[in-house]
């Protein structure tokens, strides 16, 4: 079950302009049931899923009219407290978020689906501290989360492609993203995509090692960063 709030008139600087955006803040909504079943036979980590899903509060930030849209610009973007707010350069998340708003508002419909769990893809705040520790010890970004035991990636994208499929009615969208797993994610779980469009922004010598591993694992980026 998913809970779905909103619109909430959200207004917001994109590009220097004030843009009222339309905000649905979705949650996922566990059963008593689930976690006794997840108890019984699942164990702790099983449980710990369960309660990170309901714990994580997800947005969807859309340009007014989205819900009547029939191509709109869709970035789904991943938690990146260290880019998006502290404002680090040692990846590209911070600059892609920016980059998607005015590219979404440039095409005049779209949205920012902003899936709040998923730091350091999908290991938390804390762990991703340590992975940096690892980083500048020689691992790449893949390398310092298996350092610790923990998945290259562990992000899922079903709940975002549920949301979307309700909001927009089945309609396709096209994806902003580098990522081929994203789209399959989306497209496993219904959700039309009729193209990708490459989001490519704040390249510097910070995150150049983090980029080139990137590419290296399947993403669309030009060789020449």
């Amino acid at each position: 079950f998913i809970s779905v709030l909103g619109p909430v008139p959200i207004p917001r600087l994109i590009a220097g302009e004030e843009v009222m955006l339309e905000w649905y803040p979705f949650v996922r909504r566990t059963e008593l049931s689930a976690v006794q079943d997840a108890a019984r036979d699942g164990g702790a980590e099983a449980i710990r899923e369960l309660m990170h899903g309901s714990m994580s509060v997800n947005s969807v930030f859309a340009l007014p009219g989205f819900r009547r849209s029939r191509a709109p610009l869709v970035r789904i973007h991943s938690c990146c407290l260290t880019g998006d707010v502290f404002g680090s350069r040692r990846c590209d998340c911070g600059p892609q978020l920016d980059g998607a708003f005015e590219q979404i508002k440039a095409a005049g419909e779209g949205a920012v689906v902003y899936m709040s769990g998923h730091e350091g893809r999908g290991i938390g705040l804390w762990a991703k501290a340590i992975t940096y520790l690892l980083q500048d010890g020689g691992h790449n970004t893949y390398q310092a989360n298996t350092a610790l035991g923990l998945p290259e990636d562990s992000r899922d994208f079903s709940d975002a492609a549920i949301v979307l499929r309700h909001l927009l009615g089945g309609r396709a969208i096209r994806l902003l993203s580098n990522n081929p797993d994203k789209r399959r994610q989306l497209e496993d779980n219904g959700q039309p995509i009729s193209e990708t469009v490459s989001l490519i922004a704040g390249v510097c010598e910070h995150n150049l090692r983090y980029m080139r591993a990137k590419r290296a694992k399947g993403h669309m980026m030009p060789e020449d960063l």
